[in-house]
């Protein structure tokens, strides 16, 4: 089996697939291509490349950019700080969980959209009330992830730092946060994928500039390159956030031990592993836990 190429034949590869799915848009809308889906009615990459030219020269596609960022940092930040806080203490206090718990199970399942009118009744803006969407969507991952992580960590670490003295207060910060990093990232990089797709259609309900708010504009007086601009940057903005919040976790998490999967790589043979347990006990054992790892 040929060894999976190293960086650079990997940023090729991607950039390869990517050129061959706009090329592959290019000439199914080029030859108005109608087989049951109907790609004719499709604006071409190059119309969609001419439009977004247009977009960026211009002063009103940067502020709809600085609204949407504006709305989902604000949102996602504070879901992070109060999903953490309210998952770790409905995870350590069972007083707590008895009286957020119910609440917080009810409404959970109500998607963020349909909160629209409630933030509309209920904040004097619709600034204040995009925002309060775009937190509503974040929240509830950031808090499930972060209770579910915190009730997985190991009691031994626990009951360690308080036999040598060590406060709740010191339990909380270097056992309880520190060994839920992992869990709590995985809910921020769900909740930030969730913001956006609830900060865009709040904008388009009841937004003023946004980047949905200019997407439903141009569907409304049928400008479809418009609309793919909108699309794709949408798309590039929620893969940059989405990318800066994976980045941050992995710096915040780098103790943890880290294993590199490689597609189609041939795994170690056992024997390389084996280690004579009558000699060395010890050592075959942590031979074998490495190699299940």
């Amino acid at each position: 089996m040929t060894r999976y190429p190293r960086r650079a034949g990997r940023l090729v590869l991607r950039a390869g697939s990517l050129t061959a799915g706009l090329g592959l848009w290019q000439l199914l809308t080029a030859l108005h291509v109608n087989v049951w889906v109907r790609f004719s009615q499709f604006p071409t990459v190059t119309d969609v490349a001419r439009t977004f030219a247009d977009r960026l020269s211009g002063p009103d596609y940067w502020t709809d950019l600085t609204d949407s960022l504006t709305r989902i940092v604000t949102g996602f930040l504070l879901a992070a700080v109060l999903g953490v806080a309210t998952g770790v203490l409905v995870a350590r206090s069972r007083l707590a969980e008895d009286l957020l718990g119910p609440v917080l199970e009810v409404v959970r399942p109500i998607p963020a959209i349909a909160m629209v009118p409630v933030a509309i009744l209920l904040f004097p803006s619709n600034e204040q009330g995009i925002v309060f969407i775009t937190f509503t969507a974040a929240f509830f991952p950031v808090l499930v992830s972060t209770r579910h992580a915190v009730r997985a960590l190991t009691p031994v670490w626990e009951e360690a730092v308080r036999t040598m003295g060590g406060s709740r207060w010191r339990i909380l910060r270097c056992v309880v946060l520190p060994g839920a990093l992992p869990g709590i990232f995985g809910g921020l990089s769900v909740g930030i994928g969730v913001s956006w797709i609830c900060v865009i259609s709040a904008e388009m309900i009841s937004g003023q500039y946004g980047v949905g708010y200019r997407t439903w504009q141009d569907y409304t007086i049928v400008n479809y390159p418009g609309v793919f601009v909108g699309m794709v940057t949408i798309g590039l903005l929620g893969w940059l956030t989405s990318t800066a919040v994976e980045l941050l976790g992995r710096r915040l998490t780098r103790w943890l031990p880290r294993t590199s999967y490689v597609p189609g790589a041939r795994p170690r043979p056992a024997r390389a592993l084996m280690v004579t347990s009558t000699t060395e006990p010890a050592k075959a054992e942590e031979a074998r836990d490495e190699h299940l790892v």
